[in-house]
């Protein structure tokens, strides 16, 4: 969870009718402190994991799943995502172009929100976040390749990221300095 990726999220959240939409399903109030959290350079561990908890039970609900699929529809919020992630990785210019790319393109979003309606395939999602966050490198390379191997619409994405240049640039090493 970076900083500037943060401030995108927080800039999503000050949509009035995003938060109209949310009130009954989430507590707004925990969402707003959590991102207050998280938007502070230094912020500890448990905040991470906890976004990451409230952001497992928002996408299993499917009121919320939508909602945030919807932002990434939004022209200002998509740009301010794309932004916050391109800040997040600035040491990688070349993966920030190609997911601002994929972005863009609507057929990856479609693909995006097919991927995350199907629960078998975001329960295999989360094993592979948990693998990645808590640094065990071979199950989460095992869990991802399950991932792709399984599940059609997760091989539809990862072709369409693919033909933006996403898969290759995660390839390549960071650039110094």
């Amino acid at each position: 969870m970076d900083r500037h990726f943060v401030k995108a999220l927080l800039f999503a959240w000050d949509r009035a009718e995003f938060r109209t939409g949310l009130q009954h399903v989430i507590d707004l109030d925990e969402v707003t402190s959590l991102l207050a959290a998280l938007s502070v350079e230094d912020h500890d561990h448990e905040v991470e994991l906890r976004a990451m908890d409230l952001l497992r039970s928002g996408l299993d609900t499917a009121e919320i799943r939508r909602a945030t699929l919807l932002l990434v529809e939004d022209d200002d919020i998509r740009h301010n995502l794309a932004a916050g992630i391109a800040g997040s990785i600035a040491d990688r210019p070349g993966l920030a172009l190609s997911i601002r790319s994929a972005l863009d393109d609507p057929e990856v979003r479609a693909d995006l929100r097919d991927a995350l309606e199907s629960a078998p395939l975001r329960a295999v999602i989360w094993k592979v976040v948990e693998n990645q966050f808590r640094g065990r490198r071979w199950a989460l390379i095992r869990e991802a390749v399950i991932l792709v191997v399984r599940h059609r619409h997760a091989r539809r994405l990862a072709w369409a990221l693919r033909r933006h240049g996403v898969i290759r640039e995660l390839r390549e090493k960071p650039a110094d300095g």
